[in-house]
């Protein structure tokens, strides 16, 4: 498998393999015996792997040092489908950040005297 960071698409798209299928560029991540593809979840929680029809789409969602590989929609499919992702999300336009800590509590306002209970506001 060919992981790639750096090396932008120069030309137009490629063209169809002997599947009749493009290519998609598919995010990985770097795991002990190799390359992994990276798994995301939709906005109602359930699990879906995602692709982009080209690198430049890639980079500019996930950022230049984000690694992939090329594989056909049919190849990543059957890659994901054990791991109970049976959605394809292909040229997504947003990605959300994991939250800096799921323990960060709200600070207490600065003019509250902890001492005295709020006022109830009619």
């Amino acid at each position: 498998m060919h992981v790639s960071q750096h090396q932008p698409s120069s030309g137009p798209e490629p063209e169809p393999g002997a599947d009749g299928k493009r290519s998609l560029y598919v995010p990985v991540r770097r795991g002990p015996a190799g390359s992994v593809v990276r798994l995301w979840r939709t906005p109602f929680g359930t699990r879906t792997a995602v692709a982009f029809t080209s690198d430049r789409r890639l980079r500019s969602v996930l950022g230049p040092t984000q690694p992939w590989i090329r594989l056909s929609e049919s190849a990543l499919r059957r890659m994901v489908e054990p791991l109970g992702a049976l959605l394809l999300t292909v040229d997504p336009l947003l990605t959300a950040r994991p939250p800096a800590s799921w323990t960060t509590e709200a600070p207490a306002p600065e003019d509250a005297d902890p001492a005295e209970p709020e006022a109830a506001t009619p």
